[in-house]
């Protein structure tokens, strides 16, 4: 079992940048595929960026390609989620997801456990 914990959310302004961190428990993180979410219309929550274990692999939601970056660091146990040219529509609570097992990274499903959530607030 992992217990994730989000930081680094906040209020900016649109065209500005925020990096969002999951810290992670257990001595087993490397073995977790990692992704983040956040609430969309018509879905419970769907996901914004996630990375392989490796981090070989990344999935990135098409909004945000290009502005936002997904990384991990194994040894820190953390995943980050780099944020740039934010916009009023990334306005939103940030959920960090973790899972050990299956293949799929793109659905809310394919993750067992959560973090609380962390909320960007991005102003025009």
């Amino acid at each position: 079992q992992v217990q994730l914990v989000e930081s680094g959310g906040g209020l900016v302004q649109a065209g500005d940048s925020l990096r969002l961190s999951c810290a992670a428990s257990g001595r087993t993180f490397s073995r977790y595929k990692m992704g983040w979410f956040r609430p969309a219309p018509g879905k419970e929550r769907e996901c914004v960026a996630a990375v392989s274990q490796s981090g070989s692999y990344r999935y990135y939601e098409d909004y945000v390609k290009g502005r936002f970056a997904i990384s991990r660091d194994n040894a820190k146990n953390t995943v980050y989620l780099q944020m740039n040219s934010l916009k009023p529509e990334d306005t939103a609570v940030y959920y960090c997801a973790a899972n050990d097992a299956g293949l799929g990274y793109r659905a809310a499903v394919d993750y067992t456990y959560w973090g609380q959530g962390t909320q960007v607030t991005v102003s025009s």
